[in-house]
């Protein structure tokens, strides 16, 4: 499975959570879903290893504007693809910005930035939700809200034959700030799904912005900084959005004083999207709607402060007050977060606190790995820091579902037979083990 008539080649993220890559070949098109780079340790599967060659393939489906879904669009172009790209309006939104951002690291010219750019705008297509639209050669296909983050999408694909098959895209937990909770596709013959937390529950979201009150107040109390790092795309917007909602709870005065602590936004990109998020209002939830509705913006509050150009950075880390200093990037591997890791780690009065997923071979795994060790010391440019900096995760802040939650979406699609991707091997076991006690077939 699938059936005969159609075939499904890995090409990345099929046992590890970044670099996701899938060929679909049915009907003589080649579609592609998400083409995006590896982070960490994990093993990229060069283009030219692939059973078709980027300019053989006619469409290219993008779940989602996160860089390890998106970040090879680029490079494909650059070896021929001429296909359109087809995602949501939001995702289309974010994909020059997401792109851009990451060839700006890149050795190519302003030149050769700007006309990757401009082809990719010119490729790409916009589809609203809950909608079945035509593809080619009697192939359907819909797009459904994933609740990862602003544009985030499952694909379901009806073929000719009437065998459906449905690429979860990576699947949002319930109750995400901002975000509606995702929808569920209709029955289908093949569930192609992600794992990233297939063996793991997350606190409930009270239980996570109650934690993230408390270790604010305590990193705090030593009148030091605390450093997060977080992905500039989602968890920024979820983290403004919640700590809105702290500063203004009586149960924390320490947070909502006459004065309160000032939150510094130091990521150009971050601002930018976040601008973005505000503008696409018409795909928040019920919740964030009616705040704005109140005149009470969701991701704007007063003590919020954005760190645009260099200059202001660097000034950001001389800073000897109290802070909370959001940054990326959100796995430590890079970004302004790396020269705020290496001022502040030495420091005891630093609190670096974790609110996503940090992927073998990262820094951020690093800095987590070695949090109980004798020798906390964390490698960073080929030079070692020693670590006396407090270090906090909170499990809740995911922009994935937990086990229950991916448990509880298949089951509400009744699929004939599931396949587990971008996930741990440990993870995607656990979670079979789970899915086949609920009577659901995984290959």
């Amino acid at each position: 499975m699938p059936n005969i008539n159609s075939k499904i080649t890995h090409l990345g993220a099929e046992h590890s959570v970044t670099g996701s890559c899938h060929l679909l070949q049915v009907q003589g098109l080649n579609i592609l879903i998400d083409c995006g780079i590896t982070q960490g340790s994990e093993t990229l599967v060069t283009m030219n290893q692939w059973p078709v060659k980027p300019s053989d393939i006619n469409f290219l489906f993008l779940t989602h504007a996160h860089i390890d879904h998106i970040g090879r669009v680029p490079e494909l172009i650059q070896n021929g693809f001429k296909g359109e790209i087809i995602c949501t309006h939001a995702t289309q939104a974010l994909l020059p910005l997401m792109l851009q951002d990451a060839l700006n690291f890149s050795d190519l010219s302003k030149d050769k930035i700007e006309k990757i750019i401009s082809d990719i705008e010119k490729l790409s297509w916009g589809f609203e939700y809950q909608q079945s639209f035509d593809l080619r050669k009697g192939i359907k296909f819909s797009l459904g809200r994933a609740g990862h983050i602003l544009g985030s999408c499952w694909i379901r694909f009806e073929l000719p034959d009437g065998f459906n098959i449905v690429f979860s895209g990576d699947l949002g937990a319930k109750n995400t700030p901002i975000l509606p909770d995702p929808d569920i596709p209709e029955p289908c013959d093949l569930l192609i799904m992600e794992s990233t937390y297939g063996d793991k529950t997350h606190e409930d979201r009270t239980l996570r912005v109650q934690k993230l009150g408390n270790v604010l107040i305590k990193a705090l109390s030593d009148k030091g900084k605390v450093l997060i790092p977080a992905f500039a795309l989602g968890r920024v917007q979820e983290l403004i959005y919640e700590m809105d909602r702290l500063f203004l709870d009586p149960g924390f005065p320490f947070l909502n004083s006459k004065t309160p602590i000032p939150v510094f936004i130091d990521s150009p990109l971050g601002l930018r999207i976040t601008e973005i998020y505000s503008s696409l209002s018409e795909y928040w939830d019920k919740e964030a709607k009616e705040l704005l509705q109140k005149g009470d913006h969701p991701i704007k509050f007063k003590s919020l402060y954005g760190v645009e150009n260099h200059a202001d950075h660097i000034k950001l880390m001389d800073i000897s007050s109290p802070a909370i200093i959001v940054a990326g990037s959100g796995m430590c591997n890079g970004g302004r977060i790396i020269d705020h890791l290496k001022t502040g780690l030495n420091n005891p009065k630093t609190d670096i606190l974790f609110v996503g997923y940090q992927a073998k071979g990262t820094i951020g795994r690093e800095i987590l790995t070695n949090k109980d060790k004798s020798d906390r010391s964390v490698l960073i440019d080929g030079k070692s820091y020693p670590n006396k900096a407090s270090v906090h995760q909170l499990t809740g802040y995911s922009g994935h579902a937990d086990q229950q939650g991916l448990i509880e979406w298949a089951r509400a699609i009744n699929p004939k037979l599931v396949k587990l991707i971008h996930g741990e091997q440990t993870a995607q076991s656990e979670l079979k083990k789970q899915l086949t006690l609920h009577n659901i077939q995984v290959s």
